[in-house]
C-alpha cells in the first residue's frame, strides 16, 4: 500500500492546481462584483442575483462535463485509450446540447424574477446581464468536460493557466467596457456580460487546443470525428452525469434561493448577501479543487480494485481540506470588514451599512465552512467510485427538504432575517455532509465487494 505522506503529496500537487483554476474561474465573477459595486448599488445587486440564476442553469448541465473525469481515470487505469476518447467525446456533445438548450432560460428571465418577487427595475437590469451573459453557457459548458480530461490524465497545469489567463482578460474587458475607458461606450452590466463571455470563449479555445495538440496527448485524438454518435458512451456519460448535475443543481438552487429571500428584505440586503456568498466561495474552490483530485485519485484505485490505497488517498484529501476549514473560519471571524471592504468604492454612501451586514453573515458562515468542505469532498470520493445517484437523493432532502425550508423559518416567521437565511443554509449543508460521508465509509471505503456502485466497475 502506497504510504500515507505520499496519498498527501499527490493529492496536494493535483489539486493545488485545479484549486487554483477554480478560484482563477470564480475571479471572473468576483471581478464583475467587485467592478459594478463601484459601478453602483442597483447593478451590484442584480448581478449577484442574475450569476446565481446562471449558476443554476450551468451546475445542472455541467454534471456531464464533470462525469468524464472519473469515467477517464478509470479508463486509465486499465489502460484503455479508447474508451478515454468515447467518454470525452460523449461529454463534448451532452454540453453542447444542454448549454443550447438553456438559452431561452436567459432570454426571458425578466419575468421570471419578477415571478420570484424582485423589483421590476431590478428584474430587467438582470435580464439585460443575461441575454448576452448566457451566449456563454455552451462555451462553459464546453470548457468544463476539457478540463476533466486534462485533470483525469494528470495535465492541470494547462487548466490552471487557461483560467488566470482568462481571468486577466476578463478584468481588461470590464475595466474597458462597465467604465466606457479607453474610448469605449460606458455599458454598465452589459459591459460585465460581455466581458465574461469573450472570458469564456477564450479559455475554451486555450483549453481544446491544448487537449487535441499537445504532444502527449495527440494519440488520445478525441476530437476525431467528432460529428459521428456513439450512443453507449452517450448513455454511460448520460447517467452518470445527470444525477452529479442534479447534485449540484440541488446545492446550487439552495444558495439561489437564499439570494432571492434576501431580495425580499432589501436591496441593501441582498447587496451584502452578494459580497458574503462571493469571499465564501472563494475559499470553498479550494475544497473543491480538493475534491476533484480526490475523484481522479479515487478513480484510479476504482479502476483498479485498489481498496486499501481508496482509503487512503480519501483520508489524505480530507486532512488537507480540515487544514483550509481552520485557516478559513480564522479569516472569516479576525478579519471580516477588510474582505468585505475590498467589494465597495469607499465614497459609497451605504458602505458603513453593508459593511456591518456583511460582517454578521461571514460570521454565520463561519459556521457552515465545515460542513460545506466535507459535503464536496464526500461527493469526489462518491463521484470516483461512479456512485451518484444515492448522493443526488440526499442532497435533494438536505437542501430542499431541511436547508430553503428552515431559511425560510428562522428568516422570516421567526424574525432573524438574513442571519436566520444563513442558519438554514449551515443546516442542509450540515445534513448533507453526514448523510454522504456516511454512505462512502460505509460503502466503498468499507468493502469493495460488497459495495454496488450506479455502473459497474471498468474492468467489471
Amino acid at each position: 500500500m502506497t504510504p500515507f505522506r505520499h496519498h498527501l503529496g499527490a493529492v496536494f500537487l493535483l489539486g493545488l492546481p485545479l484549486a487554483g483554476s477554480h478560484l482563477a474561474q470564480l475571479s471572473i465573477g468576483i471581478t464583475d462584483t467587485v467592478m459594478l459595486g463601484w459601478y453602483g448599488v442597483s447593478e451590484l445587486a442584480a448581478q449577484s442575483l442574475a450569476s446565481s440564476y446562471f449558476f443554476v442553469v450551468f451546475l445542472l448541465g455541467s454534471g456531464f462535463g464533470i462525469a468524464v473525469m472519473p469515467m477517464v481515470a478509470a479508463a486509465i487505469a486499465n489502460e484503455d485509450r479508447t474508451q478515454v476518447r468515447r467518454v470525452t467525446r460523449m461529454g463534448l456533445w451532452l454540453s453542447c446540447l444542454i448549454g443550447c438548450a438553456s438559452m431561452p432560460l436567459f432570454w426571458f428571465s425578466g419575468p421570471i424574477f419578477v415571478a420570484l418577487g424582485q423589483a421590476p427595475e431590478l428584474s430587467q437590469l438582470m435580464q439585460d446581464y443575461l441575454r448576452i451573459a448566457g451566449w456563454s453557457m455552451p462555451l462553459f459548458l464546453l470548457a468544463v468536460v476539457f478540463k476533466s480530461h486534462l485533470s483525469a490524465l494528470g495535465h492541470t497545469q494547462i487548466v490552471l493557466w487557461a483560467t488566470l489567463a482568462g481571468t486577466a482578460v476578463n478584468i481588461g474587458f470590464n475595466w474597458v467596457l462597465i467604465f466606457g475607458n479607453l474610448g469605449a461606450p460606458e455599458l454598465g452590466i452589459r459591459g460585465a456580460a460581455i466581458a465574461s463571455l469573450g472570458t469564456n470563449a477564450l479559455i475554451l479555445v486555450l483549453l481544446g487546443a491544448y487537449a487535441a495538440l499537445a504532444r502527449d496527448l495527440r494519440g488520445y485524438t478525441i476530437l476525431a470525428r467528432l460529428w459521428r454518435p456513439d450512443w453507449g458512451a452517450f448513455g454511460e456519460v448520460f447517467r452518470l452525469g445527470m444525477p452529479i448535475g442534479l447534485t449540484m443543481l440541488a446545492e446550487s438552487g439552495l444558495f439561489t434561493a437564499s439570494a432571492i429571500m434576501m431580495g425580499w428584505i432589501g436591496e441593501e440586503a441582498l447587496a451584502a448577501h452578494g459580497i458574503a456568498v462571493s469571499i465564501a466561495a472563494a475559499t470553498f474552490m479550494v475544497h473543491l479543487g480538493l475534491s476533484s483530485a480526490a475523484t481522479v485519485r479515487a478513480g484510479y484505485a476504482w479502476g483498479r480494485k485498489d481498496l486499501p490505497n481508496l482509503r487512503m488517498g480519501a483520508l489524505a484529501a480530507l486532512v488537507l481540506s480540515l487544514g483550509m476549514v481552520a485557516i478559513t473560519i480564522a479569516a472569516f471571524l479576525g478579519i471580516p470588514e477588510l474582505l468585505i471592504g475590498l467589494f465597495l468604492d469607499p465614497a459609497e454612501p451605504n458602505r458603513a451599512a453593508l459593511i456591518a451586514t456583511g460582517t454578521v453573515l461571514l460570521a454565520t458562515a463561519a459556521l457552515f465552512q465545515l460542513a460545506d468542505a466535507v459535503q464536496v469532498m464526500a461527493l469526489g470520493f462518491l463521484r470516483g467510485v461512479q456512485d451518484t445517484k444515492r448522493p443526488m437523493i440526499y442532497a435533494v432532502v438536505s437542501y430542499w427538504g431541511i436547508g430553503v425550508p428552515a431559511s425560510y423559518v428562522l428568516g422570516f416567521p421567526l424574525g432573524l432575517e438574513g442571519v436566520g437565511i444563513w442558519l438554514g443554509l449551515a443546516l442542509g449543508l450540515s445534513v448533507a455532509a453526514v448523510l454522504m460521508m456516511t454512505r462512502f465509509w460505509t460503502g466503498p471505503a468499507r468493502s469493495a465487494l460488497a459495495f454496488v456502485p450506479d455502473t459497474p466497475p471498468p474492468d467489471a
